[in-house]
């Protein structure tokens, strides 16, 4: 029904930058709200950021003033720009939205995620 892949994940050097992307298809007919989360190794998934649709966006304290979300409607694509990064950035981030589905006789809301990307922030 509906599909969402992230890229851009890697290795990157304490204080660089990472930007991620991750675009959504299939059966779309609109999307709501769109958000980063994350989840380390032994920790809960937790939430990073989200933005709606129209572009009110929320961050964690963690990373505020480091971290910026934003999408493109056209492209049903949402981005993190990552700056800063701290070692304990590091973790699965994955991507998570609020999509109405096109089916049958009218659309559905669902909720849905990619399958994660792995950032790793180490020297």
């Amino acid at each position: 029904q509906v599909q969402l892949v992230e890229s851009g994940g890697g290795l990157v050097q304490p204080g660089g930058s990472l930007r991620l992307s991750c675009a959504a298809s299939g059966r779309i007919f609109s999307i709501y709200d769109m958000g980063w989360y994350r989840q380390a190794p032994g920790k809960q998934r937790e939430l990073v950021a989200r933005i709606t649709s129209d572009g009110t966006s929320n961050y964690a304290d963690s990373v505020k003033g480091r971290f910026t979300i934003s999408r493109d409607n056209a492209k049903n694509t949402v981005y993190l720009q990552m700056n800063s990064l701290k070692p304990e950035d590091t973790a699965i981030y994955l991507c998570n939205a609020d999509v109405a589905v096109r089916g049958g006789y009218l659309p559905y809301e669902g909720n849905y995620w990619g399958q994660g990307t792995q950032v790793t922030v180490s020297s």
